[in-house]
């Protein structure tokens, strides 16, 4: 992540994390220092004895945003182990909270199911430690939402019209930006890990976390919920399908002569270039 300005975010350690000054408190408003809210989720992860495999943070707009994601020794398969993802924010614009994820083991990509927002007006060290443990708890059922989305996923298959369309969609959602709709098509046409060789829209959106991986924190977090909406990775009826759909009624659709079907949004100009 070099080159990125604190603004877009960067990614830190828990040292560096715990010298990030928490604002201090209104009448209104008891915002909760970043080092506190992954010291209770590691407490809770250690309290129900899962191993933590691996944890990356991340800070933008100079401290005030946090994200981060730890990895547990816990799975329904062979394929992803669990990861816990986590927000907070000292400038009001997130609230403390936690959602189920899931690594994929050949290549460590990420993708987030269903979150849950930690209910508090006041939060010392021990109110904390009780509320994270209550929304770790309160994950298991999106754990294994997320986990049987995820094996459906591997069943459907796209053709080139199907794709072309979802990467318009996804752009036009800001999942991605438009300069990355060829990196996308070029990760699902020709993907670097083999598993992902079927034309699946499991592949599809691992095309897309593959790609998410050199984005800045902030821009991560955004292009990852926009994921968990269009491809229904929270039990939602996925939004990618219905809008793809859209765009490619009978089959042709974007770079493939059906200009008249297809708005000529930016988005879909860039894909109109893919083949």
């Amino acid at each position: 992540m070099m080159g990125l300005t604190m603004c877009e975010g960067k990614f830190v350690g828990r040292d560096e994390i715990a010298m990030v000054p928490t604002p201090t408190a209104t009448a209104s408003w008891k915002p909760v220092p970043h080092s506190e809210v992954i010291d209770a989720v590691t407490d809770v992860v250690k309290a129900h004895r899962w191993t933590i495999l691996d944890e990356q943070y991340g800070l933008a707009r100079d401290g005030q945003r946090m994200f981060g994601m730890i990895r547990i020794n816990k799975s329904s398969s062979m394929e992803w182990s669990r990861c816990i993802g986590i927000r907070n924010s000292h400038d009001r614009t997130i609230a403390v909270g936690l959602s189920a994820g899931i690594s994929v083991h050949v290549c460590s990509n990420l993708c987030f199911g269903g979150s849950t927002v930690l209910k508090r007006r006041h939060t010392s060290r021990i109110e904390l430690n009780g509320l994270v443990l209550e929304a770790v708890n309160a994950l298991e059922l999106e754990f294994l939402t997320l986990e049987n989305v995820a094996e459906e996923l591997k069943i459907d298959e796209l053709n080139d019209d199907e794709v072309r369309a979802s990467l318009v969609v996804a752009a036009e959602r800001q999942a991605i930006p438009s300069c990355d709709i060829l990196t996308v098509w070029k990760e699902f046409k020709h993907p670097r890990h083999e598993e992902f060789a079927e034309p699946t829209r499991w592949s599809l959106l691992n095309a897309f976390t593959e790609t998410a991986k050199k984005y800045s924190p902030a821009r991560a977090d955004q292009c990852y919920r926009s994921l968990t909406r269009l491809f229904g990775l929270d039990g939602t009826p996925a939004e990618l399908w219905k809008y793809s759909t859209a765009l490619c009624p009978g089959t042709p659709s974007v770079g493939s002569g059906a200009n008249d079907r297809v708005p000529r949004t930016p988005a879909a100009s860039v894909a109109g270039f893919i083949n």
